[in-house]
């Protein structure tokens, strides 16, 4: 059964450009370009990975991941920050993240960081 990742940004392009990259390495992959109830979306596509960047559209992607890591149902889903701030690994550390990826990233970085963190939570 492949492996399911739920990627949160608001551009397009990222999350098109992030699905196709995911799908060819064999993960099932759905989007969304705005978090509304991080809890619900997550528990109901079953995911396996959270790619979250961190200005997605009504939340934020720091306070979606905090709510996660403070859900009983959601704490252990590992979940990847994404982002061009220029503080996102102080921003990984401060919010509980499992990892994060600087933008604009390379399919190679992406790919190694999605299967490490994945095969770190089996």
């Amino acid at each position: 059964m492949k492996k399911c990742i739920l990627i949160y940004d608001d551009d397009e392009e990222i999350l098109t450009v992030t699905k196709l990259i995911l799908e060819k390495h064999n993960y099932q992959v759905l989007t969304r370009t705005r978090c509304d109830d991080i809890i619900r979306e997550v528990n109901e596509v079953n995911s396996d990975l959270v790619l979250m960047d961190l200005w997605i559209p009504r939340i934020g992607g720091e306070s979606a991941l905090q709510l996660m890591k403070g859900n009983e149902a959601t704490r252990n889903i590992p979940v990847i920050l994404f982002s061009a701030n220029d503080t996102i690994e102080e921003i990984c550390k401060r919010s509980g993240a499992d990892g994060y990826l600087k933008k604009p990233f390379s399919v190679k970085n992406l790919v190694h960081l999605v299967e490490k963190i994945i095969s770190k939570n089996k």
